[in-house]
């Protein structure tokens, strides 16, 4: 009977990136919880492999070959006990800094502590055994397999990281008997770079910047990418926590979010920053810039991972390039942004956090500060550029309702000479509420609470509870209706007050507009101001829809089209003949 590769999916990609890494050296030994990989590579010639029994000996002898040959070697075996007598070569390894990969098998861990044979937990390992442990299940769907891949090339990565260590990879196996596949899937390894390596060429093609979440910017990084765009024909595409203030910024998400429109997609997209909200830029390729060096495949594309400054990475491609080209790529982008802002501007948006940050975004004060709470109103911001002098920020991190306006309360105390902004939802303020009580409370505080007496972020067309078919029904459990004075008149008055807020309200758009100049002016006042503005959900809704059909496209229209004929199975049938 010939043999040829495991079906199972994980070891066809532990496989291939292997490859992709150029690591061949494998010692395995006996056992039948690993057959599904030693099945496979002892038919794949690339691979040198070493034959050893006693699992001890093999982490030694593991360590070795990576000392003579400074390569990485993979040690393979079984489940039980098995991997116990990996520990004193794995803590050579570690301390000696050799990069051993150790791929531990095991069944489902579902098992585990339920009296079950040889169902040992390598949940948790030694602090000096490996440098990374990784859990790596057999995937099944598309997110499984995307995960997968990730997984194994952050391991392969981390072997030769910061001078080389051991890694732990702990894989699944289902005892697939099925040996037929014929050739490993093709799949696109994950690089890292640093400053002692020789770094790669900017390939051809339309270049962006994606910046996330980001602190403020010095003058020397912003001049360098403004450098960087004139040079490569690039734009940086920015939201309001992105805190990019150069002349090549455009705000993306009023462009993304149309349903129906494609726009010219970046061939290479250049990921900076941390975290942000709705960061679903469609590109061909990514690179990831951050001194953490760690593998965040955010847009699902990403190649390369740049473990240095930004600041080192732009200056470093200005200075191999003399000539400068045409902005064509940054004009596409600042004239789609202008065309939608201006059709937003003549759209009829309902009375909801949308309008309120269109009709504010541009009254903030110069230097000002803006808090955004998570989710709708970061959001409904980040869909307006603000002046240059404006930072802002928004608690991405965890993305939580919690602690949006305890961490602008923190921010304006140290910050007393700038106007500190808050825009946030009923629940989220309702769920921070005790920080306005705080004694040191300053006067620069400006609090815009939007109350729809509902968690609007469960209610609008895109949520997965909108279209699972749940309306009415939706309100009382999982979007919380009603809670917290159900749009009470006086609840937040009288308590604010009593604080020594100025208080202001509004039901509709006549009211807010009354209050624009009071809210926004950058005098202190006697107090710290709460504006409080009493919405529908429903309108919310609406203008969000509004929002998202301010234009469509041939393009747009098709991917439409072909998502509602094939259906969402469809697609992905599609996407997996594609691999993409």
């Amino acid at each position: 009977m010939t043999h040829y590769y495991s079906a199972e999916t994980n070891v066809l990609y532990l496989l291939a990136l292997l490859k992709a890494h150029k690591i061949r050296n494998i010692i395995v030994s006996p056992g039948t919880t690993n057959f599904t990989f030693v099945g496979s590579v002892q038919n794949d010639p690339y691979f040198n492999i070493i034959s050893c029994v006693d699992e001890r000996s093999a982490a030694y002898m593991a360590c070795g070959i990576a000392s003579v040959t400074k390569e990485p070697v993979v040690i393979s075996c079984t489940g039980a006990t098995a991997s116990r007598n990996y520990l004193p070569g794995m803590t050579e390894a570690f301390y000696r800094k050799l990069p051993i990969l150790a791929v531990t098998c095991t069944r489902n861990t579902a098992q585990l502590h339920q009296n079950i044979d040889q169902m040992i937990d390598r949940s948790v390992i030694q602090k000096d055994v490996a440098k990374k442990s990784i859990y790596l299940p057999i995937p099944h769907s598309e997110d499984d397999k995307w995960g997968c891949r990730v997984k194994i090339n952050d391991a392969l990565l981390e072997l030769r990281r910061d001078g080389f260590g051991p890694v732990h990879l702990n894989m699944t196996t289902e005892y697939n008997q099925d040996f037929s596949v014929k050739h490993l899937p093709d799949v696109t390894p994950i690089f890292r770079y640093t400053f002692q390596d020789e770094l790669p060429q900017i390939p051809n093609g339309k270049i962006a910047i994606f910046v996330g979440a980001h602190y403020e910017w010095d003058s020397e990084l912003t001049q360098a990418v403004e450098e960087f765009c004139e040079k490569y024909n690039a734009v940086v595409l920015c939201s309001q926590q992105s805190n990019y203030k150069g002349k090549y910024g455009v705000f993306i998400n009023l462009i993304t979010e149309q349903k129906s429109f494609s726009y010219e997609k970046p061939d290479l997209l250049i990921h900076i920053g941390d975290v942000c909200a709705n960061a679903t830029v469609n590109c061909t390729s990514s690179w990831r810039i951050n001194p953490d060096g760690e593998i965040r495949d955010t847009f699902r594309k990403l190649r390369l991972v740049f473990q240095m400054s930004e600041l080192s990475f732009f200056s470093y491609y200005n200075k191999i390039k003399q000539d400068k080209k045409e902005q064509n790529y940054y004009l596409y982008f600042q004239n789609l942004y202008e065309k939608f802002l201006l059709k937003l501007c003549k759209t009829d948006i309902p009375f909801s956090n949308i309008w309120a940050a269109k009709e504010l975004y541009s009254h903030l004060p110069q230097n000002s500060i803006i808090f955004l709470g998570i989710l709708n109103s970061l959001r409904a911001w980040n869909y307006f550029k603000t002046d240059s002098s404006v930072l802002a920020y928004s608690n991405t991190g965890g993305f939580g309702i919690d602690g949006g306006v305890s961490s602008m309360v923190g921010a304006s105390m140290v910050r007393s000479d700038r106007i500190c902004f808050m825009i946030t939802g009923d629940l989220a303020f309702f769920y921070d509420l005790n920080s306005i009580g705080n004694r040191q409370i300053g006067k620069n505080i400006r609090i815009l609470l939007v109350n729809n007496a509902i968690g609007e972020e469960f209610k609008h067309n895109m949520t997965v509870i909108t279209k699972a078919g749940f309306q009415e029904e939706a309100n009382y459990y999982m979007a919380a209706q009603g809670h917290f004075g159900n749009k009470s008149k006086t609840l937040v008055k009288d308590y604010s007050e009593a604080l020594g807020f100025n208080y202001l309200s509004a039901s509709n758009k006549s009211e807010f507009k009354q209050n624009i100049k009071n809210f926004t002016d950058s005098n202190l006042t006697d107090g710290p101001i709460l504006f409080e503005i009493f919405t529908d959900y429903k309108d919310e809704t609406d203008a969000i829809e509004k929002l998202q059909t301010l234009e469509t496209n041939t393009s747009g229209k098709s991917k439409k089209l072909v998502k509602k004929i094939l259906g969402k199975k469809g697609i992905q049938v599609i996407k997996k003949v594609l691999d993409k």
